[in-house]
């Protein structure tokens, strides 16, 4: 007699290796920045052989000088921000990969596209490459603040501190009526490049390099610092000494007759500078003259740039600006006497006050 068996299906369970997504993740990074360098070459005269065989090709992209000095040169030639331009059409594209670590190479030549784009758009040359990339770059941003400001809560001085603040005030003001300072407004999504729009768009561009200034070179920082003096078109070691109250009307005409050509030069590359750009400015150059670089010749870069900005708001009677760079060279002076600690806390309480 046979009876019937019931044999339950036996399931196998296959488990697949768990994957370093860490490791998943760098190898992809080290396979966009061996393609940035190889679409590099062909644009470049030469590219370093150490840079072909580097652990890291994003990071020795980012601080090698052969090929910063390469890139610098083409950015500043004649023809450099045209919309074919292979140099604009490879940060364009280097950026748009999302790789952190090539955003910050596309980044660290900010300044001088920067520089070069807002020195020329009054010669209505064609920039629509630089124009690509600006708008890369605010569109990035856009996206990353979720339509959100950025602000800072700026302390009450009526007030000698928060234990002086009684609790009939903290109920009567719930939100302690907190003095937020708008350092950078909403963003809206723009595809093109309007006059209206040009300094919005660049301002938020130089707000993503601040964010990330302490990951970009100095000669970076320093090609910034020199473009400032050249939108200033002012001779700011005129007013060097005025701050302090040092020098008389008389000295101050005598070094005003005091012109060479490279004077001449800077007072050609002058800009309009409202506040949504001379803001970010300003923190750049805090950092500049402030931040823990142990840099000499950034911190004399930063100050001259500062002094020529300073007599730029004096020569515009811009109270706001002469307010926030007369107030960035006395910081700058006070930072001197100072050790790294103390630069980071004095940026800090800068950034604070010229988001006012």
């Amino acid at each position: 007699m046979s009876s019937d068996t019931t044999t339950e299906p036996t399931t196998t369970t296959t488990t697949k290796p768990k994957t370093n997504s860490r490791r998943v993740s760098w190898s992809d990074s080290y396979t966009k920045s061996e393609r940035a360098i190889q679409s590099l070459s062909p644009i470049l005269t030469s590219i370093p052989p150490p840079l072909l065989s580097a652990d890291n090709p994003a990071f020795s992209l980012l601080h090698d000088p052969d090929v910063a000095s390469q890139i610098s040169a083409l950015l500043r030639e004649p023809d450099s921000g045209a919309g074919e331009n292979n140099l604009c059409r490879w940060l364009y594209d280097t950026f748009q990969t999302s790789d952190t670590s090539l955003q910050l190479v596309v980044l660290r030549f900010l300044p001088i596209i920067a520089g070069v784009y807002l020195s020329r758009v009054a010669l209505r040359k064609p920039l629509a490459g630089f124009e690509a990339v600006f708008l890369a770059l605010y569109a990035h941003e856009t996206a990353f603040r979720n339509g959100q400001s950025i602000t800072v809560n700026i302390p009450d001085l009526s007030h000698s501190s928060i234990y002086h603040e009684t609790k009939q005030t903290t109920t009567k003001n719930s939100s302690m009526e907190l003095n937020l300072g708008v350092i950078s407004p909403t963003l809206e999504p723009h595809g093109t490049v309007r006059s209206t729009r040009r300094a919005r768009i660049v301002g938020v561009a130089l707000e993503l390099y601040y964010s990330k200034i302490s990951q970009m070179p100095i000669d970076s920082k320093i090609d910034f610092c020199q473009f400032c003096e050249v939108w200033a078109g002012q001779d700011g070691n005129i007013y060097m000494d005025g701050i302090d109250d040092k020098m008389g009307e008389s000295e101050v005409s005598e070094l005003g007759g005091e012109k060479d050509e490279k004077d001449k030069g800077v007072k050609e590359g002058r800009i309009p500078l409202p506040w949504e750009l001379l803001q970010p400015v300003l923190r750049i150059l805090g950092h500049c003259m402030m931040g823990p670089t142990g840099s000499k010749e950034l911190h004399e870069a930063a100050c001259a740039a500062c002094r020529s900005l300073y007599a730029r708001s004096l020569h515009d009677i811009n109270p706001k600006a002469i307010l926030a760079t007369g107030s960035l060279l006395r910081l700058g002076k006070i930072g001197l006497d100072s050790n790294d600690d103390d630069f980071d806390h004095t940026e800090i309480s800068m950034s604070s006050s010229i988001s006012l």
